[in-house]
């Protein structure tokens, strides 16, 4: 059996300096983005997790990371996120977890669930307002032909 590869992203709490980014690269393979405050890495693993978790021993202490994720969703479109938390912070979430009868890993996945869901309905109601102030001065045809335009629209280019 092959054991697969999990593409695994690694978001910094700081940019790397060239000579970080050079030594932490003789360590595992990385690439930077262009400020060197996320890294990308390969990993093999049976199991997305097992690949988080291998690439955090091997990086922690060597690189100031906030975050690993997965790059890519799983096939019902998760991420995974590995964070380690500051123990105050991870007391209060054991506590709640264990308020609540629910292990830590599903209580964190919901209360992260809930969180993302208010948002992007907070962000479609913000959407919803300034498009009902846009058609008090304008027509629908008229909103929708600069949407397009807006759209459309390749910077730098010479509008028609």
């Amino acid at each position: 059996m092959t054991m697969p590869h999990h593409a695994l992203e690694i978001t910094l709490t700081r940019a790397l300096t060239r000579a970080e980014l050079d030594q932490a690269a003789r360590t595992w393979p990385l690439a930077a983005n262009h400020d060197a405050t996320r890294l990308t890495a390969v990993v093999r693993a049976k199991t997305p997790g097992k690949a988080c978790s291998r690439l955090r021993r091997q990086v922690d202490g060597r690189l100031p990371v906030d975050a690993i994720t997965t790059h890519y969703p799983d096939p019902t479109g998760q991420v995974l996120l590995n964070v380690v938390l500051p123990p105050a912070a991870h007391a209060a979430l054991t506590a709640a977890a264990e308020r609540t009868g629910q292990p830590l890993r599903l209580f964190v996945q919901g209360s992260v669930h809930r969180a993302l869901a208010r948002h992007a309905a907070e962000e479609a109601d913000h959407l919803d307002r300034v498009v009902r102030h846009l058609l008090a001065g304008t027509t629908p045809a008229q909103l929708l032909a600069a949407l397009g335009r807006t759209l459309t629209h390749t910077p730098g280019a010479t509008p028609c």
